[in-house]
């Protein structure tokens, strides 16, 4: 049974708040209130790691420093900045993370100065510490090599999907020289020798033959016929539509989920093309830069114009723009041809947004 991957993750870490605070109130004997109110607040704050891991670094810090100057307790009472310090040099705040566990020592020795009970633990803390930072800095290095790999999956299918698109436009074109240098040929040599027996005969007031007739009118026929099919070849079309896209996301690993707003129909060959480059594209360039976020593309149709929104909520932020590359400006100038407006930028609240909007022409 499968549920919403945030609410598990919640679940996980209100979790952990738990069992920490089980262990601890372990060495609980002969507490006080404000003890077991101390106790709570650090492990309580456990809870929020993910969100907020300095914040919750300083408030087991805090409440567990004078947890232990006031009742004096065991070794299992570092559990809460043991786990905050673990998880603080996770999120890359190795110093901060260092500074806590000194904190907690310095308290720690305080209750009992000089005696060699008090050295003795204070030395086997010392060591959770450093083991908690080293095991912090290993699980973050991990996660940005899974990162790492999955990313350049991502580029390696992308870059073998457009080398096929690339070779089968190449194929295609290919075929419409061939096409156009033989049949073309071919075919206006027998079109144009019909027609001049056709000429011929009613010149000389003679009646011209049915199976002449058929053949003039079968070249022009096919001459017409052969003019579309190398239209056709000559036109880089995209094969597929936004939802396509969005299920090919999905499939590589991304969460994408796609909505389509207003009344749904057909476009004019210009703007269904730039609907189809700017999701991709946008698609292209969360996986590239956005990590494992959630990606959200919206279609909403209006009676004048398609505006088209892909959001995810990844790394960007406000305060560092990003460096347009070629993706972002073949999405300008595409935009811009048809006349629309194009917003692509860091969201106030994190992650990265673009928005375009297409005017609707007559379709045709």
């Amino acid at each position: 049974m499968s549920g919403n991957p945030v609410t598990r993750r919640h679940l996980a870490d209100a979790a952990l708040a738990v069992v920490v605070a089980a262990l601890v109130l372990t060495t609980a004997a002969g507490a006080t209130v404000v003890d077991y109110a101390l106790m709570l607040v650090g492990c309580a704050a456990l809870a929020f790691y993910r969100t907020a891991p300095r914040a919750v670094l300083a408030i087991a810090a805090v409440s567990s420093s004078a947890y232990v100057l006031h009742a004096e307790p065991g070794t299992l009472a570092a559990l809460p900045v043991i786990a905050a310090v673990h998880t603080a040099a996770r999120a890359g705040h190795r110093a901060l993370a260092g500074a806590a566990a000194g904190a907690f020592l310095a308290a720690y020795l305080a209750t009992g100065p000089g005696t060699q009970e008090v050295l003795e633990k204070s030395a086997l803390l010392a060591g959770w510490f450093l083991c908690a930072v080293v095991t912090g800095l290993a699980d973050r290095n991990w996660q940005a090599y899974l990162r790492q790999t999955e990313q350049r999956a991502l580029e390696a299918e992308r870059t073998r999907e457009e080398a096929a698109l690339r070779r089968a436009g190449e194929e295609r074109l290919r075929i419409a020289r061939e096409l156009h240098d033989s049949l073309t040929h071919s075919i206006s040599i027998v079109k144009l020798q019909a027609g001049v027996a056709v000429h011929l005969a009613r010149k000389r007031g003679e009646e011209v033959p049915p199976a002449l007739l058929a053949i003039q009118e079968a070249g022009g026929e096919a001459m017409r016929e052969l003019r579309a099919t190398l239209e056709v070849l000559r036109t880089d079309e995209p094969t597929g539509t936004p939802a396509l896209l969005v299920e090919r996301a999905r499939a590589a690993g991304l969460a994408a989920e796609l909505a389509v707003t207003g009344d749904e129909r057909p476009l004019p060959a210009t703007v269904d093309r730039a609907m189809y480059r700017i999701v991709q594209e946008a698609l292209t360039n969360a996986a590239r830069h956005a990590g494992q976020s959630t990606i959200n593309v919206e279609l909403v149709y209006a009676h004048d114009g398609l505006t088209i929104r892909v959001d995810d909520d990844g790394n960007a932020v406000p305060d560092r723009p990003p460096v347009p590359g070629i993706g972002l400006t073949g999405m300008r100038e595409r935009v811009a041809a048809l006349g629309g407006t194009l917003h692509a930028g860091p969201r106030a609240e994190g992650g990265f947004s673009v928005c375009a909007r297409l005017p609707l022409g007559e379709v045709g």
